[in-house]
This record gives structure tokens, C-alpha cells and sequence, in this order.
């Protein structure tokens, strides 16, 4: 009999320490399990605070700075008309104005990816061009004219047929040219001074550019002239991404604002003195 109840005895231990054992690893799993919840909510309050951290503060601008007024450099600043708008719209965004300098037909491109925020530099607004990106509303105007050389033949539009015409690659002046005129009677150049250059050692017979820029590359390479008649009228525009509708509504807003208070207007006369 005693020895019945030793063995009952022994059972019921047994038994009492398989129900601590199991809400003891019970406990612990639930402590686990609340663990890991928690990790799992700072993990996604962190993923969301990535997401919701803003860029470095940084807007990024490409342009080609050899298009003056609106964009060249002065002691080795890109500086025009181009920059100080720029520079103030990123300054209303709150953000560091970068301007990166290249080629003029790899900014669509530059934008169009990603690499860049913006695109600046005199650019007009072309269906060819909206294919890939979107554009800000209008900031300034401009005309595209005909540079030659003094006591040239060329003395309007029509005697272009036929000629040698030298543009700047991807700029409107070369879109229109080539349509107007032909390919074959178009000589591309990475740089509007080149094409001057071109022009005034006779290698060329004429050049397609806009009035501003031309103006200041006849002043600064004699025997050159700019035709009186103009070759056509457009507007200049920033280029954004079309996967960034957020940036060219609060582009349009700042240049809303630069044109409404009178400092767009005072920034194109600092730079293109009315006559």
C-alpha cells in the first residue's frame, strides 16, 4: 500500500512538472511572439520614416552653360538667367540649387532618368521633346535669328536654300534648319561658339541660333552680323520628369510667384537691357 502511494506520488511530481515546463516555454513563446511584434512595428515605423525622409535638400539642375545670357561662366561660376531663376526656385522649394554642366542633347535624357531634378538652359518646348518628358510653364521667350558674315549674299530666310548653316546639335535652330533646309545642308556643333567659329573661318555660310546668345557672339567676333529678320519666335520652359508631377506643380508654383512680385522680369532686363 505504501508502496502504491509512492508511485502515485511520483506520478502526480511528474505530471506537475510537465505543466510548469509548458507554461514556462508557453510564456516564454508569448514573450517571443510580443518580441517580435515589436521589433516588426519599429522595423516598419523605421521603413516608413526611409520613405518619408526627404532627399539630401538638393535640387538638381543640368544645363549647357556656353548659352548666354541665360547660362555661362564667370570665374569659373555658371552664372545667367537660367541660374538666378534657378537658384530662387530652389530656394522657395527650400532646397540647395546644384547645377550640373553638359551637353545640351543629353539633358532630356539627364532629366528623363532621373539623374538630375531639372532641366534648364534655354530649352523650347517641342512634341519630340514632350515624348519623354513634361515641362514647367513658360519663364521667357526668345527668337531664333541668322547670324553671316558681314556683306554676305545671304540677306534674309529665303537665301538660305541651299546654303551651308551651322546649328547647335538638339537645339531648336537645328530641328528647324534641318526641316527647313535639309540635312544635307546642316552642320551640327556640341557648342554655339563652335558653329561661330565656324562661320567666321568661312567653313560655313551661315548660323541658326537664338537672339540673345547671337548677340553676344557677334559682339565678340568681329565682321559678323545677325539679319534683321527673324528666323522664329518660341518659349523657353524646364524640363521635368513626367514620374515627378509633384516637383513641376511647386516649379510653377515658385515661378507663379517670380513672375507675380516682378523678379522674373527684373532678372531678364538685368541681363537683356531693353532697348
Amino acid at each position: 500500500m505504501k508502496a502504491m502511494k509512492r508511485v502515485l506520488a511520483l506520478v502526480l511530481a511528474g505530471v506537475l512538472c510537465l505543466a510548469f515546463a509548458a507554461c514556462d516555454t508557453s510564456a516564454k513563446n508569448e514573450r517571443a511572439a510580443d518580441q517580435s511584434s515589436v521589433e516588426a512595428s519599429n522595423n516598419s515605423e523605421t521603413a516608413d520614416a526611409a520613405e518619408a525622409k526627404p532627399t539630401n535638400g538638393k535640387l538638381v539642375m543640368a544645363t549647357n552653360a556656353s548659352f548666354p545670357p541665360y547660362e555661362y561662366y564667370e570665374n569659373e561660376k555658371i552664372v545667367g538667367i537660367d541660374a538666378e531663376v534657378a537658384e530662387l526656385i530652389a530656394e522657395k522649394l527650400g532646397m540647395e540649387l546644384e547645377i550640373k554642366d553638359m551637353e545640351f542633347g543629353s539633358i532630356i535624357g539627364a532629366v528623363q532618368t532621373g539623374s538630375v531634378d531639372m532641366g534648364m538652359a534655354g530649352m523650347t518646348v517641342t512634341e519630340d521633346r514632350l515624348v519623354t518628358v513634361d515641362f514647367s510653364d513658360t519663364y521667357a521667350t526668345a527668337v531664333q535669328v541668322i547670324i553671316v558674315k558681314e556683306g554676305s549674299e545671304i540677306i534674309s530666310v529665303d537665301d538660305l536654300e541651299g546654303k551651308k548653316i551651322g546649328v547647335q546639335e538638339n537645339t531648336t535652330g537645328d530641328i528647324y534648319a534641318s526641316d527647313g533646309f535639309g540635312e544635307e545642308n546642316i552642320k551640327r556643333y556640341s557648342k554655339g561658339n563652335d558653329a561661330v567659329a565656324a562661320l567666321s573661318a568661312g567653313i560655313i555660310d551661315a548660323v541658326i541660333i537664338d537672339n540673345e546668345p547671337a548677340k553676344s557672339y557677334v559682339k565678340a567676333n568681329e565682321g559678323l552680323v545677325i539679319l534683321e529678320s527673324t528666323y522664329a519666335d518660341e518659349e523657353y520652359a524646364i524640363a521635368v520628369s513626367k514620374d515627378n508631377t509633384e516637383l513641376k506643380e511647386n516649379i510653377n508654383k515658385a515661378l507663379g510667384e517670380l513672375k507675380a512680385d516682378g523678379t522674373l522680369d527684373s532678372i531678364i532686363k538685368k541681363y537683356i537691357p531693353e532697348d
